[in-house]
This record gives C-alpha cells, sequence and structure tokens, in this order.
C-alpha cells in the first residue's frame, strides 16, 4: 500500500502534469494535500485554509500591463484571458469583470497584443472588407423589401 505522502506526490504530479506551477506552488500543494489525506487517515475533518472570498491576487493596475495582462484569481500572465479564465477557473469574461468590477470598456487582452492585432487588421484592409460587405448587405436587404 502507498505511503500518504507517495500518495500526495502522485496526486500533485497529475495537476502539475496539467498546469503549469511554479516550485513554490508545487511545495505548498503538496503540504496541503499531505495534510489533507493526513487528516482523513486519522477521521479529521479536513478544514479550509480561508472559509472568505480571497482578495485579487494581483492590483488591478498591475494586471493590465502593456505586454501581459495578469489574471486577478491566480495571479498567472499571459496575452488574453477569455480561455484561461474558462479553463482555469470555469468562469465567463463577464461573470470576471463582475466579480472584480472590471468596466466593459477594458480589454481582457495584453495592449500590445490588441495593438499587434490591429494593425495585421489594417495591412490586410480588413476594415475597408468589413464595410463593403455591409454595404452589399444593406444593399442586398433594400432589393428584397421592394
Amino acid at each position: 500500500m502507498a505511503t500518504i505522502l507517495e500518495m500526495a506526490a502522485d496526486i500533485v504530479a497529475a495537476h502539475a502534469s496539467t498546469t503549469n506551477m511554479t516550485k513554490e506552488e508545487l511545495i505548498s500543494e503538496l503540504n496541503d494535500i499531505y495534510n489533507a489525506l493526513n487528516s482523513l487517515e486519522k477521521g479529521e475533518a479536513i478544514t479550509e485554509a480561508t472559509e472568505e472570498e480571497p482578495g485579487p491576487a494581483v492590483t488591478r493596475k498591475k494586471a493590465f500591463g502593456k505586454d501581459k495582462i495578469y489574471c486577478m484569481i491566480c495571479g498567472k500572465g499571459m496575452k488574453t484571458l477569455a480561455r484561461h479564465l474558462k479553463t482555469s477557473h470555469d468562469m465567463t469574461a463577464s461573470e470576471y469583470r463582475k466579480q472584480f468590477d472590471i468596466p466593459r470598456s477594458q480589454s481582457l487582452a495584453a495592449k500590445s497584443y490588441s495593438e499587434k492585432r490591429r494593425q495585421m487588421a489594417i495591412e490586410r484592409g480588413l476594415g475597408e472588407k468589413l464595410a463593403k460587405a455591409r454595404a452589399e448587405r444593406l444593399k442586398g436587404k433594400g432589393k428584397k423589401k421592394s
């Protein structure tokens, strides 16, 4: 039979295989899992360290950087936040905005990333193509009504 430490290491290894974790996060999680398994073995109740809603991992000012946007829940930095919120926190962008009182006008993508995408759209002429397609669609609707 596996020891409690081996079981805790297996659980943390499985979690770490799907989630990027720092050395400190790995050690902390290993400690938490070990303590929980140890409590279960002794028949004690497992208590959460914090029962209340934790505050943001990073401040709003730090969260919206030029090259990265940081998740205010876990503190991880990335180019865009929407996919991370869905996969890691099972949360939509609107739920995230509501939880941290972020206005809809604030982009959930890094400023440099948004600017690169904007420049790419300009270079490809996507704005003109969109305007042309909308104009043609309006013409088509006008003919159908007549």
